[in-house]
C-alpha cells in the first residue's frame, strides 16, 4: 500500500477547498479495500470519490480512501435489457455517454451530473424527472467495520428522495465497489416531463426525441444554469427541495400565491429551493470568499479562496433565512465534513 502523508485534497473536492488528509490512499480494487478495512477499520477510515456532493470544512486525521476503481462490461443481456456492472471509480457523466453511444437507454436525463458511479446510489441522484432508483440493479460493497463483501439490492438500499440506507445506518461503515445498472436496449422509456425539456426539443424541431437527443438537451440546460466546477468551485444543488404535506402547501400558498410548485404521487407537495432562496434575496450574492450563483440561487460557490466553514456559516444563514420567512426547513443535500 502506497499511502502519502499531508495529502492536499484540494484537486479531490468540486468546491474546492483546501485541506489536507493526515494519511491518504488510492484504491483501484476490492483487494485494496479489504486490505484498508483489515488495517484500519471504519472508525479510522474516510472515503472519498468524485468529492462533488461534499463540502470540507477542516483537515481528515482519518485515514482517507479515494476511490478509483475502473471499468465497464455487460454482465447479462437480454432482449430488451442490459445489465452493466461499472466500477465505483468511473465518472458519472462518462458512463452515462458510454450508455448514449451504445444506445443503452434510461440515464439519458441524469447527464452531467458531477461525481463517480460509487456516489449515484449513496445520494440517489436524481435530475428531469428521472432518479437513479429507476434503473438500478445492486452494487457490491466493501464492509469496512465487518472486513467482508456484501451485494445490496434495490430494496436492501431503502432508496428515498436523495436518500439511501448508505447516508444513515451504513454511513461511514462501507465502500462501493462496483454498480450494477439494469438499462433498456429497445423501447427506451423517453422521459419530457420536465418542461425545459419539451420546450427545447420544439425549438431544435425535434418530434421524436432519441436517447441522445435527451441527453444533449440536458446538458445544454444544465451548462445555462449551473456553474461548471472547473472554473468556479460548487457542488451543484446545495439544499433539497422541500416536501410539504398538503396541508401545509395549502397554508403557505394562502399567504405566497404565487409559489412554485409540483405535485407528487404520494399526495405531497415539492417546492423548488432555489425558488425559496431567491425570494428571500440570496440570488447572486456574494459575502467574503462565497456566495450564491447569479444564476442559480440554490449553488452555493466559492469564489477563490474560501474556507468550507466559511461555505456552511452562508448555507446557515440562507436555511434560517428561508425558515422565517417561510416556515420551511431546507434539508442540506451537500454532506459537510
Amino acid at each position: 500500500m502506497k499511502i502519502h502523508s499531508n495529502h492536499s485534497l484540494k484537486a479531490l473536492n468540486t468546491f474546492g477547498i483546501d485541506v489536507v488528509a493526515n494519511q491518504f490512499f488510492t484504491a483501484k480494487s476490492r483487494k485494496d479495500l479489504i486490505k484498508v478495512a483489515k488495517t484500519y477499520r471504519a472508525s479510522n477510515t474516510f472515503v472519498l470519490g468524485g468529492g462533488s456532493n461534499i463540502l470540507l470544512t477542516r483537515n481528515i486525521s482519518k485515514f482517507v480512501v479515494h476511490n478509483q476503481i475502473k471499468g465497464i462490461e455487460i454482465e447479462k443481456e437480454e432482449q430488451d435489457h442490459v445489465v452493466v456492472k461499472f466500477g465505483a471509480g468511473e465518472v458519472w457523466h462518462d458512463c452515462v455517454l458510454w450508455a448514449i453511444k451504445n444506445d443503452y437507454g434510461g440515464i439519458e436525463n441524469l447527464s452531467l451530473i458531477p461525481g463517480y458511479m460509487g456516489a449515484a446510489p449513496i445520494q440517489n441522484i436524481g435530475a428531469y424527472g428521472v432518479e437513479l432508483k429507476d434503473v438500478f440493479e445492486s452494487l457490491d460493497l466493501i464492509r469496512l467495520d465487518a472486513i467482508k463483501a456484501e451485494s445490496y439490492d434495490k430494496e436492501a438500499c431503502k432508496f428515498g428522495y436523495r436518500d439511501s440506507i448508505f447516508k444513515s445506518a451504513l454511513k461511514g461503515k462501507f465502500c462501493i465497489s462496483h454498480v450494477y445498472l439494469k438499462l433498456t436496449k429497445n423501447n427506451h422509456q423517453i422521459n419530457i416531463s420536465y418542461g425545459a425539456i419539451t420546450s427545447s426539443l420544439a425549438e431544435k424541431g425535434i418530434t421524436q426525441p432519441s436517447i441522445k437527443d435527451i441527453s444533449d438537451v440536458v446538458i445544454a440546460i444544465r451548462k445555462s444554469k449551473l456553474p461548471d466546477p472547473k472554473e468556479i468551485g460548487n457542488s451543484g444543488s446545495f439544499f433539497k427541495n422541500p416536501v410539504l404535506s398538503k396541508e401545509k402547501f395549502l397554508k403557505l400558498r394562502e399567504k405566497y400565491p404565487d409559489v412554485v410548485f409540483y405535485e407528487q404521487a404520494d399526495d405531497t407537495i415539492k417546492i423548488p429551493a432555489g425558488w425559496l432562496i431567491e425570494k428571500c434575496g440570496w440570488k447572486g450574492r456574494k459575502v467574503g470568499n462565497t456566495g450564491t450563483h447569479i444564476n442559480q440561487a440554490l449553488v452555493l460557490v466559492n469564489y477563490g479562496g474560501a474556507s468550507g466553514e466559511e461555505v456552511k456559516q452562508m448555507a446557515l444563514k440562507i436555511q434560517d433565512s428561508v425558515q422565517k420567512k417561510y416556515d420551511v426547513l431546507l434539508e442540506m443535500e451537500v454532506n459537510i465534513v
